[in-house]
């Protein structure tokens, strides 16, 4: 993590939705995020067809919250919905409903948090 934190970015952006990387928030309990830095953990994961309802959207987005608070923390996807040129992995509809659960499970989560 040392090199990431070193880089003159104010955000970290990382995949957080996804199987393989969703049990990663961990390391952020062992190595506390920076002053001044916000995570952007992806709460939706852009690659598949599958959609989370909000409430599992929420779960994610307090999991890091209670981590590295809640003020260091903007919700986002795992990438974009458009990842390989040419190649059109989730179709507009599905990340239209994507993009409804991210936004209605950061307003769980922030009645929550706040």
């Amino acid at each position: 993590m040392d090199i990431v934190y070193e880089v003159d970015a104010a955000g970290i952006s990382i995949e957080g939705a996804n199987p393989r990387h969703e049990h990663e928030w961990k390391v952020f309990t062992e190595r506390p995020l920076p002053d001044g830095k916000v995570l952007i953990p992806g709460v939706i994961d852009s690659c598949t067809k599958l959609h989370r309802a909000p409430g599992v959207v929420a779960q994610r987005i307090v999991r890091y919250a209670e981590v590295v608070g809640r003020e260091n923390v903007v919700a986002g996807t795992n990438c974009g919905f458009g990842t390989l040129a040419g190649l059109v992995t989730v179709v507009p509809a599905i990340a239209y409903v994507k993009l409804a659960s991210l936004v209605e499970g950061a307003r769980i989560a922030t009645a929550e948090l706040w």
